[in-house]
């Protein structure tokens, strides 16, 4: 049997504010396993983006333990966790983040720069992955030539340049109107699991989440 892509284990996180503390997180257990798409589902400010920032490893404070791929990665130094969140996770957002400066080629190539891919693969890649979310035609346009949904899809696949073990979406088609974060949502789902990657999606929209593999809810700090 595969051992889980992410294993998190009492994960806590806790904020001083006005001489009272805040528990954001309480001792949180949550399994995923290897293509498995899970929705993170809990009103705003119910800590969902605070548990992807943790499993992310891209903020400290937090207690517990975090196992991605087999690695505990909570307790990583620095290089650690930049290597972890460069080879195992892939990030999309609800606003997309894209490099203005950039097309959508190169919005997807550059993650692969960084693992030391060679460019001719990593422009393979990226067009290969924009085509397959129907951006074959826009692959020279930079972002501000795109319209929200495209824009959307750049991410995604800029997400998954890397082949992912893990893929943290927040909120991903929040910043979309519905009809279009319909589309866009479907193709995400549909790439994913093509990819073979597994997914951690944040989202407090019901319909959303039961599109998902599996639905946990966030309350006051603890898994349901």
């Amino acid at each position: 049997m595969n051992e889980p892509v992410l294993v998190v284990t009492g994960l806590s996180r806790s904020f001083a504010q006005g001489g009272e503390t805040i528990e954001v997180l309480r001792s949180v257990d949550l399994t995923v396993g290897a293509g498995e798409i899970v929705a993170l589902l809990g009103p705003s400010g119910s800590g969902k983006s605070t548990m992807l920032q943790a499993v992310g490893l891209l903020e400290g404070g937090f207690g517990g333990s975090i196992r991605i791929a087999g690695e505990e990665a909570a307790r990583l130094n620095a290089d650690g966790r930049t290597r972890v969140r460069r080879d195992q996770l892939g990030f999309v957002y609800q606003f997309h983040h894209l490099l203005p400066d950039f097309n959508a080629t190169e919005n997807v190539v550059l993650p692969q720069m960084i693992q030391d891919r060679p460019r001719a693969e990593a422009d393979e890649r990226a067009a290969a992955l924009l085509t397959a979310l129907g951006l074959g035609h826009r692959l020279t346009h930079r972002p501000n030539q795109l319209s929200g949904g495209e824009q959307q899809r750049v991410a995604v696949a800029r997400a998954l340049a890397n082949r992912p073990a893990l893929v943290l979406a927040d909120e991903p088609t929040g910043n979309l109107d519905e009809g279009t974060a319909d589309i866009v949502l479907a193709e995400f789902l549909r790439l994913v699991r093509e990819e073979g990657s597994a997914a951690l999606v944040a989202t407090h929209n019901e319909r959303i989440a039961a599109k998902m593999d599996r639905v946990v809810r966030l309350h006051e700090g603890r898994l349901a």
